[in-house]
């Protein structure tokens, strides 16, 4: 059992003792400063405090201990433990405060980015809820709804923000409450009865081996700048296509040791933290950004970063911000309408199109050359990689973007689309469909179009095909190895 006993310390300099409550509980003793003071003519020649006001005072907030004691069961308890009881009491706790606190321990864990969303997510929550001082109380189940619900126009946000919001309510339960111990400060967990929507499905980003071909040979807009934004955007562009779709960051964070005998080595800093290979690449640099390195390469002995970015953007956020406004910029200066025009990321996500569809790489090559997480991670922590095979895919995306002048596959898939024409010496095979049923087939030359092989297929129609029923005509070029299928109606169509 705790035992208390109101006391004195030290003397301050003005002459004033703090009073105290000494507990003891196990042969364990803290104190409990309390907000009364005594001078010397209070005390007794023992030290003990005979104040009548004060030891009123205190006597009632023993009271008050010894009835919260009474309930919980205290026998396995430290004497920390039950000063932490009694100190906590039943008052609320702040939310903003903790998660602002949550957030700047993820800073020190080196989770700059990710602390960056826990705290837009909780700017955004106390905006909706009118207080910078957004209680644990104040968080029910049905604020949390609606403000969820205030996100439903958001593409992304209305899945993130929940979810960081969450999070943060977790590990102040985990912090707050001790179950074994009966010490619940946090009582209600309103997510019980919340749901968090999915983010909407990430547009894919990509643009053909055309359009890159023709964005990087438009001529950059006359400026009075040494180097305008224009031309900087489709620099940092053109290096990120050409280091096998490199993030931003990872670009901007490259020091003068991570460049040796004409590779890049570094950490990509999205995932390097929740990998056990720590997310490391290694890239060689390919001739056709060998300029654009020397362009931009650090000339200051005294620091380490390999590129000059830094003098110019203090952040690797402000880099990435400066270079998509300089790539949306050429993009106007090219007549695109402001939602078709490209971004940083438009490029990464080019490569990995282009290296599948075109150059005709596995899903595993791409993501390996992209620095994905490949899911042999165990297999990973066996070997020593080699990572020439994604140097060697990098530069045939590069040739297939930059020195080849082929038509991309999406390209070709919309001529054919558009451009099946046949001609009489053309061998076609066609052939109709009914009810799932093949009911007339022909392979022959002579047709100039479709509707003549559909005509000489109806001739072979079987006659007991119901009026108003639907016909399915297939019909494929043989020497072009095209295919379109027709449907049509008999009565109507035939």
């Amino acid at each position: 059992m705790a035992t208390f006993k109101v006391c004195v310390q030290k003397e301050r300099k003005d002459g004033f003792y703090p009073v105290y409550i000494r507990v003891t509980h196990h042969r364990g003793t803290q104190f409990i400063k309390t907000d009364k003071m005594v001078t010397k003519k209070e005390l007794s020649k023992s030290g003990e405090v005979e104040d009548p006001y004060v030891m009123q005072s205190c006597t009632q907030q023993i009271l008050e201990y010894n009835e919260r004691l009474n309930r919980k069961d205290i026998e396995n308890w430290t004497v920390k433990e039950v000063v932490d009881f009694l100190m906590s009491g039943d008052d609320d706790i702040c939310f903003s405060d903790y998660a602002r606190q949550h957030a700047k321990r993820m800073i020190d864990r080196g989770q700059e980015r990710n602390a960056r969303n826990y705290v837009l997510a909780l700017n955004h929550l106390e905006r909706f809820a009118g207080t910078n001082r957004l209680m644990f109380s104040h968080l029910t189940s049905q604020l949390v709804n609606r403000w969820i619900k205030s996100l439903e126009t958001t593409h992304r946000a209305k899945e993130m923000y929940p979810i960081c919001m969450r999070q943060v309510y977790k590990a102040a339960m985990l912090e707050y409450n001790d179950y074994d111990m009966g010490i619940i400060r946090i009582k209600v967990n309103p997510w019980v009865k919340v749901e968090i929507p999915s983010a909407d499905r990430t547009e894919k980003l990509a643009i053909t081996p055309e359009q890159c071909r023709e964005f990087f040979s438009f001529p950059i807009p006359d400026s009075k700048l040494k180097l305008p934004l224009t031309e900087f955007g489709r620099d940092i562009a053109m290096m990120v296509l050409c280091l096998a779709g490199i993030n931003t960051v990872d670009l901007y964070n490259l020091r003068k040791k991570d460049y040796e005998n004409g590779i890049i080595k570094y950490q990509r800093a999205k995932t390097k933290k929740f990998r056990a290979d720590g997310a490391y690449m290694e890239m060689r640099v390919p001739a056709i950004i060998q300029p654009l390195f020397e362009k931009y390469r650090n000339t200051d002995r005294s620091d380490e970063h390999l590129f000059n970015f830094y003098q110019r953007m203090t952040t690797s956020d402000s880099f990435n911000a400066n270079a998509n406004s300089g790539i949306k910029q050429l993009c106007r200066a090219m007549g695109m309408a402001k939602e078709e025009r490209y971004s940083v990321y438009t490029f990464r996500h080019t490569w990995g199109t282009v290296a599948q569809n075109d150059v005709r790489a596995s899903i595993s090559e791409v993501a390996f050359a992209m620095n994905h997480s490949s899911g042999h991670n165990v297999t990973r922590g066996y070997i020593k990689i080699d990572y020439s095979p994604a140097w060697e895919l990098n530069e045939k995306v590069i040739d297939f973007i930059f020195f080849s002048g082929k038509a991309s596959s999406r390209e070709q898939q919309k001529q054919e689309e558009v451009h099946f024409r046949l001609s009489y010496r053309f061998m076609v095979n066609a052939a109709a469909y009914h009810n799932g049923q093949k009911v007339a087939e022909l392979t022959d030359v002579g047709f100039n179009n479709v509707d003549e092989v559909i005509a000489r297929l109806v001739t072979m129609l079987p006659g007991d095909i119901p009026d108003r029923s639907i016909v399915m005509f297939k019909i494929v070029n043989m020497d072009k190895d095209q295919t379109v299928v027709y449907q049509r109606q008999k009565g109507k169509g035939f």
